[in-house]
């Protein structure tokens, strides 16, 4: 039997549009493989990732990561933040900053 384990960081200030791009880059590859490529990639959300992904390894406890592989990372859409800009004339825009939920599960 296969150990798995499961890391989710929530209410992130992040798009999870944005999120997906990076995560479809390291689903399917092993810890350390996608530990290197978070680290050099030059987005803002690959801080995040990287903690949820250590995170996930280390909820398995004392276990040899180079066996671990990133069998589901994905990112859910959380609860838009709504925020008012005024404009011209008395008029009010409004402004939408996403939030994203994002899960991996290392086996």
């Amino acid at each position: 039997m296969t150990k798995t384990s499961k890391a989710i960081s929530k209410y992130l200030r992040l798009s999870p549009n944005k999120v997906r791009r990076i995560l479809d880059q390291i689903r399917g590859k092993n810890y350390q493989e996608a530990l290197l490529i978070l680290q050099f990639m030059p987005y803002k959300p690959c801080n995040n990732i990287k903690k949820t992904l250590e995170s996930a390894a280390s909820n398995l406890g004392n276990i040899n990561k180079k066996d671990l592989t990133i069998i589901e990372a994905y990112a859910n859409q959380g609860p838009k933040i709504k925020r008012i800009q005024p404009r011209a004339q008395g008029r009010a825009f409004s402004i939408h900053k996403p939030t994203c939920h994002i899960t991996i599960k290392l086996q």
